[in-house]
């Protein structure tokens, strides 16, 4: 089970993704998380360096597709004002829309990262297909009141596995273990 729960790669932001590192290991495709990843939970704002930030990605010639367990249209509208499309109710970690979202940008596996905030929805969920998985810090504390409950069991874990964000000056990451 800890094997699902390891991401591949452990981040304070989507800022700081290594686009180069991930084309370098053959990641073409990026299913990407909405709340607490992207924009703070339940928030309606675009902002304009997350605008940027897709630009960026897309520039770099990386496919996303945002995989999202909320709904409505919140996340329609930010999708759309990013250019991305959405698989929203996703019931992650399901592998049902992971694979949506796989075939949406025409993605294997071994070509595929997920990134997201959580370790029991957006880890777990890529790392069951086989997809390198990204861990960032949550964008706020504000949350869902099931997802705080989760964060405590959440941070057990990490402490059992020894996680500090690669891109933090305290100690190397764990691919570099």
């Amino acid at each position: 089970m800890w094997r699902y729960l390891q991401p591949d790669l452990y981040l304070t932001s989507i800022y700081r993704l290594p686009l180069s590192h991930l084309r370098d290991r053959g990641i073409k495709y990026l299913i990407l998380d909405l709340d607490n990843t992207l924009v703070r939970w339940d928030s309606a704002q675009l902002p304009a360096r997350l605008k940027e930030w897709v630009s960026r990605v897309r520039g770099a010639g990386f496919r996303m597709c945002i995989v999202t367990n909320n709904s409505g249209p919140r996340v329609t509208a930010l999708a759309e004002a990013m250019g991305v499309p959405v698989l929203a109710a996703a019931a992650k970690p399901r592998r049902r829309a992971f694979r949506g979202a796989m075939d949406i940008m025409g993605a294997r596996p071994a070509e595929t990262a997920v990134v997201g905030d959580q370790l029991f929805t957006d880890v777990l969920g890529g790392k069951r297909l086989g997809l390198y998985a990204i861990l960032v810090r949550p964008l706020a504390a504000r949350e869902f009141v099931a997802t705080r409950l989760m964060r405590r069991l959440e941070r057990w874990v990490l402490a059992r596995l020894d996680l500090l964000p690669a891109d933090t000056a305290q100690q190397p990451g764990p691919e570099n273990r």
